[in-house]
């Protein structure tokens, strides 16, 4: 049986689906499952919920908690990532900062100032990550979850020869939302869908399986999107469609981050991304509803419920155990033909008009022998130059993290299309030195 290490697993909502979902599987119910976290209350609480499952579910898996990360990733076969480096604390000074200056960001954890510093912080821990599993378990594959995405699997690929891919739920939470807009239920549906992390393409939308042989559901989506309530439930995504002919996969919050046209003016911000949803404000001021109801199923007070839901994790290790094939998208290395996938032709890229080193969101089949990543070939290129746009900051601000150069994070910060279209380039040079300022415990790359 497998030994699963989550790294994070104070996350207690998160690591709660993740347990469920892994158990869930036959194949996986014996598993020894180790839970990790620097938060010795929450990671309590996630023990006593994971022992009450298996207890509950009458199941042979092993589970149990540690703060020590070697002994949770000591032997592993897959390690589960979902950290957030500084916490709250930081995560104020990536919002709060930039909004000083007029960098009004709803997340803030993929792209612009937010999303740089965010990676700046998680790339040191995921190298002492990779080196401690390449000392401890250096056959196991690390399966990623913390943002920004593309950052940190763009710095991991070149730190560490330790395979890894990283999961987002965007792609099939999207399509499934999509089945919604249209009245077609989503075991009906079939697609293909390419680009980067937080920004992929449905480059085809099908009804029916089969490839061509379904029906193109495009005309349909279209057809909806006219209609003034259904472009209510996603102003940006389906502006975005109107004028780039597909829809992306992360929401219109989100994507309104990304792009230079939705949040420069008092008035495209109340025309596109009202009413104001503010993430940071969210993880501040609530109480998580969740928290009291896991407590009492911890307790043996209310059933746990034993449900797998659509994150791509648990079906990833189920093939890779069991050898039954699975299809999913997953985040990747352009470069395709790597030892870490067992596949492809050396030098060949996965989206051949992407920078070859950035990471691609990309399908991939998985089954006993490993994952697999599809190649996609050239997405059409005005998708492709609006990809284009987000890895030219990813690139700046992987290099200036594992050379320690101030000025790469600036010229990063610099690039990015919403600050771009905001601020001119000294007020961004200023930004960025208070950020750094104020974020400096945990920056030890730059000295």
């Amino acid at each position: 049986m497998p030994k699963i290490a989550m790294i994070g697993a104070g996350s207690v909502v998160f690591a709660r689906r993740l347990l469920v979902d892994l158990l869930s599987w036959p194949a996986l119910q014996g598993a020894e499952i180790a839970l990790m976290d620097v938060d010795a209350h929450r990671l309590e609480l996630i023990g006593a919920l994971a022992n009450r499952l298996v207890a509950q579910e009458h199941l042979p898996a092993r589970v149990w908690t540690t703060t020590d990360r070697r002994a949770a990733l000591d032997g592993a076969d897959y390690v589960v990532c979902s950290i957030q480096v500084g916490g709250l604390g930081m995560y104020a000074h990536d919002v709060e900062i930039p909004r000083t200056y007029g960098i009004d960001q709803t997340v803030g954890d993929t792209l612009g100032p937010g999303g740089v510093f965010r990676g700046l912080r998680t790339i040191p821990v995921f190298q002492s990550i990779a080196r401690d599993m390449e000392s401890l378990c250096p056959h196991a594959l690390f399966i990623n979850y913390s943002n920004p995405m593309n950052i940190n699997m763009w710095a991991w690929s070149q730190s560490t020869k330790v395979r890894s891919i990283g999961l987002c739920h965007s792609v099939q939470g999207t399509a499934e939302r999509l089945a919604r807009f249209m009245g077609v239920p989503f075991d009906e549906m079939s697609f293909w869908c390419a680009g980067i992390n937080h920004q992929a393409w449905y480059l085809d939308l099908r009804r029916g399986h089969g490839g061509a042989r379904g029906t193109d559901l495009y005309p349909l989506l279209r057809e909806k999107m006219d209609d003034p309530e259904t472009f209510a439930e996603d102003r940006v995504r389906f502006e975005v469609m109107r004028h780039f002919g597909y829809f992306v996969t992360e929401s219109t919050h989100h994507m309104s981050e990304y792009v230079p046209w939705f949040r420069t003016t008092p008035e495209l911000i109340e025309a596109f991304t009202t009413p104001r949803w503010d993430y940071y404000d969210i993880c501040v001021n609530r109480k998580d509803p969740h928290e009291e109801q896991m407590a009492r199923e911890a307790r043996g007070e209310a059933p746990i419920p034993f449900t797998r839901t659509h994150e791509y994790c648990s079906y990833i290790v189920n093939a890779m155990e069991t050898n039954v094939p699975y299809v999913m998208n997953a985040n990747v290395p352009n470069t395709w033909g790597r030892s870490d996938f067992r596949g492809g032709g050396a030098g060949s890229l996965l989206i051949s008009n992407l920078p070859p080193s950035c990471n691609v969101e990309v399908p991939c089949l998985v089954d006993g022998a490993g994952v697999h990543p599809c190649a996609v070939g050239d997405l059409p290129e005005h998708l492709a130059g609006i990809n284009r746009t987000n890895v030219n900051v990813q690139a700046l601000a992987v290099e200036g993290s594992l050379t320690g150069d101030r000025e790469m994070i600036v010229r990063a910060v610099q690039m990015d299309p919403l600050t771009a279209a905001l601020l001119p380039l000294s007020r961004i040079r200023e930004m960025v030195g208070e950020m750094f300022a104020a974020e400096a415990a945990y920056l030890p790359q730059f000295g």
